[in-house]
């Protein structure tokens, strides 16, 4: 297996993952998380497949947590709305890990990499992976104490 078929094989099984939680999800503002997580993965997918088959891509379309700041807004307007089960916590303490495995990986393969866009690339997407863990982090903080959370200022 090649990087980008392994590549391809993570974000597939994230999308999975993401898919999951969504349909779990009983907090619309979740769901909806949940939902872009899971496009996103689809995305950086489509991304490690077109570069697998040397097919030109453009770098802007790598730039992808863009309607996170509507989705918390959607949280906060929700906090008295909040039913979990703790095990949800567990879960998504989880999808961090593989997170923060997906971002080594891609990072250390971008410090492998000689051509300079596939090396952006791979630099992009780490980057994109650790956003989606600190998306994970808020979630985390807004389910342990939703009467006190508000979004990060990145957010």
């Amino acid at each position: 297996m090649n990087v980008y078929e392994y590549a391809m094989k993570v974000e597939k099984e994230g999308e999975a993952y993401y898919r999951e939680m969504a349909a779990a999800a009983t907090n619309a503002g979740l769901k909806k998380i949940f939902t872009m997580l899971a496009d996103e993965e689809v995305k950086h997918y489509n991304v490690f497949k077109n570069m697998m088959n040397n097919e030109d891509m453009n770098l802007d379309d790598l730039h992808l947590l863009t309607d996170t700041k509507t989705i918390f807004q959607t949280l906060a307007e929700e906090k008295n709305n909040v039913n979990f089960d703790i095990d949800q916590i567990q879960f998504y303490k989880e999808a961090m890990a593989r997170e923060d495995d997906a971002h080594d990986f891609y990072a250390n393969k971008a410090d492998e990499i000689k051509d300079e866009k596939q090396k952006e690339i791979f630099v992009q997407i780490a980057k994109e992976e650790e956003k989606h863990k600190r998306v994970l982090e808020e979630i985390i903080a807004f389910l342990e104490e939703p009467a006190d959370w508000v979004a990060s200022a990145e957010f």
